[in-house]
């Protein structure tokens, strides 16, 4: 776990990767404003939790609950990136006492299921991982044209985000069996279910070849008094390549 930065706590759930490390940009940013709570999903190294094919999405809700405990924080603000707005989601529904507030980045629609694309690479994850890996940088190489201009800036940051990847790798398998868990949840009813302020955010239209805009924007609908916020110039990426922008969307929600 990691518990950095000090005033209010802010919880933030990673994506489908299951690594908090390709958050750091975010994570050391926000932390000059919060307290920053993290962690890795359950199925990561150094995590203790069981995580099989016998796992229950509500055990991601145990393991938030779990994390908190660990930090002596009664209640914070659940931010949850791409799929881990899915967690943050039903924990918020839940756990409605120790939730002060919601925030869902770029997280895939209420009834997310597999498109046929991705359904393929999920049968057959290891042998199919260097076509979605293909696929993941022709998208970041994309997104990060938007957000850094010149060759060096570019070339420095992709070093980077490499590097980063590289000592935290994402395992195919284990986001195979994510996407399965949070295809057999009903999302929409916990949207009923929240009843704390929240955020929804969400990168440009044409730039989030990950989680379209729209089914993004579905939760501002579903959750009660919900806000919604444009994530410029960034796609599904604005945490990483963009974190100052994302902190201080965060900070004008949560002092608003």
């Amino acid at each position: 776990m990691i518990d950095v930065g000090s005033g209010p706590p802010l919880l933030v759930i990673p994506g489908i990767q299951g690594r908090w490390e390709w958050m750091r940009p975010a994570i050391d940013t926000l932390s000059r404003e919060f307290r920053v709570i993290t962690a890795s999903l359950p199925g990561e190294p150094g995590v203790a939790m069981r995580f099989d094919e016998s796992t229950s999405f509500d055990a991601f809700v145990t393991y938030i609950d779990g994390l908190l405990d660990a930090a002596g924080v009664r209640e914070a603000t659940v931010c949850g990136v791409s799929f881990g707005g899915l967690i943050a989601l039903r924990y918020a529904a839940q756990r409605p006492r120790r939730v002060r507030a919601l925030i869902l980045v770029s997280t895939p629609g209420p009834g997310w299921k597999l498109n046929p694309k991705l359904a393929v690479y999920a049968q057959r994850p290891f042998l199919n991982s260097p076509l979605f890996a293909l696929g993941a940088v022709q998208r970041y190489y994309r997104e990060l044209c938007e957000v850094r201009t010149g060759w060096w800036n570019r070339f420095s940051t992709s070093a980077t985000v490499a590097w980063r990847v590289a000592r935290a790798p994402a395992m195919p398998h284990r986001m195979s069996r994510r996407a399965r868990l949070a295809e057999r949840q009903d999302f929409a009813a916990d949207c009923a279910a929240i009843k704390v302020p929240t955020l929804v955010i969400a990168g440009e239209r044409d730039l989030d070849q990950v989680v379209p805009y729209d089914d993004t924007m579905r939760y501002v609908t579903l959750i009660s008094g919900a806000r919604s916020r444009l994530f410029e110039r960034t796609g599904h990426l604005g945490t990483v390549l963009a974190p100052h922008h994302f902190a201080a969307i965060v900070s004008g929600f949560l002092h608003g």
